[in-house]
Order: C-alpha cells, then sequence, then structure tokens
C-alpha cells in the first residue's frame, strides 16, 4: 500500500478536530460549556500532528488518542491538547510557560495562539527532537531548556499563562510564584481518587482560585 500524501492527512486532520467537538459537546456538563474556541480548534486543524510522532504510529496520528513516543512517555489524545489549550486561554501578546514539552506538538499548538513559549523538558532526546521539528516547521516563538520542570524559568518570570503537561500531586510553588497577577495555571493534579484536570487563576492580589475538572491520565512529573 503507498503512503498517505498530505491530501490524506489533511483529511484526517479535520476528521480530528470534528471528533474533538463531539467529546467537547458530550463532556459539556462537566466542561460548562459545548464548544471550545474557535481559535483553538483551527490550530488543532493547521498543527501537523503526524509529524510530532515516532514512523511507527504515524497511521494513528489523527485518531483521538494517546500515542507512545518513547520514555515510556506518550503525547496527550489530541482532545486534551485542545481542552488545556482552551482552558489556558493563550493570547497573542502573552508569555507562556510549559512544563513537559515531549516532541513538541503541545508547543506547536500554543506557539499559534501565544506571543512567545518557553517549554522545560527533563528528558534531553525529547528536547533536541522537539527544537528541530519546530524550526523545521519555521515556528521561532517557542525556546526549549532541558531542566527541571517543576522549578520553572525563573530567568523568563513572570508568565501569563502556565501549561503543564505532566501530573503532580501539588502544584509546585515555584511554578505559582512565577504565574503573573491575573494569569492562570493548567495542569493534571494527582490526589487519591486519581488525576484531575485543575485550572488555577491568580488574582490581581495573587490570590489563588482552583477548580478541578475531569477526571485524565498522566505521565507524572519527574524532578531532579
Amino acid at each position: 500500500m503507498k503512503p498517505m500524501n498530505e491530501e490524506h492527512l489533511a483529511i484526517l486532520r479535520r476528521h480530528m478536530v470534528e471528533m474533538i467537538a463531539i467529546h467537547a459537546d458530550l463532556a459539556s456538563d462537566e466542561l460548562g460549556k459545548a464548544t471550545l474556541d474557535e481559535r483553538v480548534m483551527a490550530s488543532m486543524q493547521r498543527v501537523p500532528r503526524h509529524l510530532f510522532v515516532p514512523a511507527a504510529v504515524v497511521p494513528y496520528a489523527y485518531q483521538d488518542m494517546p500515542l507512545p513516543i518513547g520514555f515510556d512517555k506518550t503525547i496527550s489524545q489530541p482532545f486534551i491538547v485542545a481542552l488545556m489549550t482552551d482552558l489556558l486561554t493563550p493570547q497573542p501578546h502573552e508569555a507562556v510557560l510549559e512544563i513537559g514539552t515531549g516532541l513538541g506538538y503541545q508547543s506547536a499548538v500554543l506557539a499559534e495562539l501565544a506571543g512567545q513559549v518557553w517549554s522545560v523538558e527533563i528528558i534531553e532526546e525529547f528536547a533536541g527532537h522537539a527544537e528541530a521539528l519546530l524550526q523545521g516547521l519555521g515556528i521561532s516563538n517557542v525556546a526549549i531548556r532541558v531542566g527541571d520542570g517543576s522549578r520553572g524559568w525563573p530567568e523568563h518570570a513572570p508568565f501569563d499563562k502556565i501549561l503543564v503537561s505532566v501530573a503532580a500531586e501539588r502544584t509546585p510553588p515555584a511554578l505559582l510564584n512565577q504565574l503573573k497577577p491575573g494569569g492562570r495555571l493548567v495542569l493534571p493534579l494527582a490526589s487519591e481518587e486519581g488525576q484531575f484536570l485543575t485550572v488555577i487563576d491568580k488574582d490581581a492580589a495573587g490570590q489563588l482560585e482552583t477548580r478541578k475538572l475531569i477526571p485524565v491520565r498522566f505521565s507524572r512529573l519527574e524532578t531532579i
């Protein structure tokens, strides 16, 4: 069988976005809304997910499922990527800190919506691969460094928004400190009941408000 061409992949990507829309509608009671932001959906339609997965799983790149990327890690399912991005509400003038670059798919989606993305990845091979992928796509507003994500990236703080794509039992204090007043942090938080996608808003006075949404499954945050 011959390999899929760009036209085939574009059709599959449209189907993926349609599945995200259905998933959002089905989860509307938990999310408090039935649709995700149009800017986010447009970004999901443009970013070529098949480039951010190993060759062996490219045929499944546009199915709404997580896929293995090596080192016992996965790329999140498209619905979760879209939902976390939607909850984060990145704007064109904002600086976003991402914890857990992986192979750079979420970074690429954020890069379309934010002014600058600073991304921290603990696995050196992932960071190098993601950097090359993003450069190859002409994405110039993402910077990646290898390090302990729980420490954030203090040299570029404070951040308007922070997205954490690995689960922690509590929000790392450094990340809360590096979040601007009026900013938002989205992450999976683990507890005895399991992991839940969580939104933390910091008001102008620095007070925190936390909302717990849907159950999720993420790799655990690794620290050094």
